[in-house]
């Protein structure tokens, strides 16, 4: 029973919402703070935009060498505060967390690796990456999925997007068990979270020009939860009559995708299955190395890749594709304002890649991930110059 009581206490304080904030928060939170005193080591940039770097696990830290190189080449002026956070390399700690915190929370900006979570139970349900998430309110995950010209995949010209409420749902580290070889997890849908993230995607749709939103559910099985998200869903699609709004169950969006994903537009939907959607639609266009993702709140952002893999086996070897984490760069970038320099680093990684010359082996080439920075650095300016 003592058990079960904290379960119930921390579902109420859960189920406690934050103030919802707007989209337009979002576009105007980049302005220059003060330097994180945390990191006394960095260098100071004068007029540069401090940005938080957590490089994470696996090929993380590659990938965010590829990010500086890059970045120095192109003489971005941004700031890096960078901070270490792993619980596979025994460098987590509530000290460190809040390390973290502090820096996120000053800077407003991050870009960060996958903080890979062990799957042994230690005593903490709640990983240091879902509590990073929760702590700054990282409500919304948006998950661009476009096709790079150049590189054939299955389906071609694809332009969609998938918005995940990512603070709830099933990841919400409520499991017990109840009786001897009988685990209850608890799965928890709020009105006010819901209707946050239908608001976001719709406010989404609405300022990048995007025509429909299709909410995804499994509202036939579990009538209450998912049939919360969904009516709160179709709530707030009446507040946009020029957006069309459709629903899909869960599983038959998967198969569609697969089939004809050129159906779709913006979709949206609650934890677990935007987790699978995301890294089922990277696939589409090819794989976790080339789609750039980012999480947001009323304050923050946070760039990241858009399938979340350490991709550990690749560590050391020099093959990882920075493609991803390049282009979450630059949406960055965009997000500081810094136009010039977001689409000079963008425009240059699909310059390598539509010559098709420089490929990771990820993208059935035998480049190394050294050979792909070096290329990117050689199309950052009209003739390699």
């Amino acid at each position: 029973m003592a058990a079960l009581s904290g379960v119930r206490w921390l579902t109420r304080a859960l189920v406690a919402a934050p103030n919802s904030g707007t989209w337009r928060n979002l576009c105007t939170s980049a302005v220059a703070h003060a330097a994180s005193r945390s990191q006394a080591e960095d260098m100071r940039v004068e007029g540069a935009f401090p940005v938080t770097m957590l490089p994470g696990d696996g090929v993380g830290p590659e990938l965010m060498h590829a990010v500086k190189e890059v970045f120095k080449a192109a003489s971005v002026p941004v700031e890096f505060q960078e901070h270490h956070l792993s619980e596979v390399q025994n460098m987590a700690s509530e000290e460190k967390l809040e390390q973290v915190l502090s820096s996120m929370k000053e800077n407003k900006v991050a870009i960060i690796g996958k903080i890979h979570t062990p799957m042994e139970y230690k005593g903490e349900l709640a990983s240091y990456d879902m509590r990073l998430r929760r702590k700054l309110d990282l409500f919304a995950n948006v998950v661009h999925v476009k096709s790079l010209p150049g590189y054939k995949t299955r389906h071609n010209n694809l332009d969609l997007v998938i918005i995940r409420e990512q603070t709830e749902g099933e990841y919400s580290s409520l499991e017990h068990e109840s009786a001897r070889g009988v685990i209850e997890c608890l799965k928890i849908v709020t009105r006010t979270k819901s209707q946050r993230i239908a608001k976001f995607a719709f406010d989404y749709a609405t300022k990048k020009g995007r025509g429909k939103v299709t909410a995804v559910h499994k509202a036939n099985i579990m009538k209450l939860g998912d049939g919360l998200f969904l009516q709160c869903c179709e709530e707030v699609a009446e507040l946009y009559p020029k957006i069309k709004f459709e629903t899909m169950i869960i599983d038959n969006c998967c198969m569609q995708l697969v089939q004809n994903p050129y159906q779709f537009d913006v979709l949206v939907m609650p934890n677990l299955y935007g987790n699978i959607i995301d890294n089922l639609a990277a696939g589409l266009v090819g794989g976790a190395g080339v789609v750039p993702g980012e999480s947001y709140s009323a304050e923050y952002a946070v760039f990241e890749t858009g399938a979340r893999h350490p991709f550990a086996q690749a560590v050391g070897r020099n093959i990882a594709n920075p493609t991803a984490m390049l282009l979450s760069a630059s949406n960055m970038l965009r997000h500081l304002n810094l136009e010039y320099h977001s689409n000079m680093i963008a425009d240059a990684v699909k310059k390598v890649i539509k010559v098709g010359k420089v490929r990771t082996r990820d993208m059935g080439g035998y480049s190394t991930t050294t050979d792909f920075i070096k290329s990117v650095i050689g199309h950052l300016h009209p003739h390699g110059a």
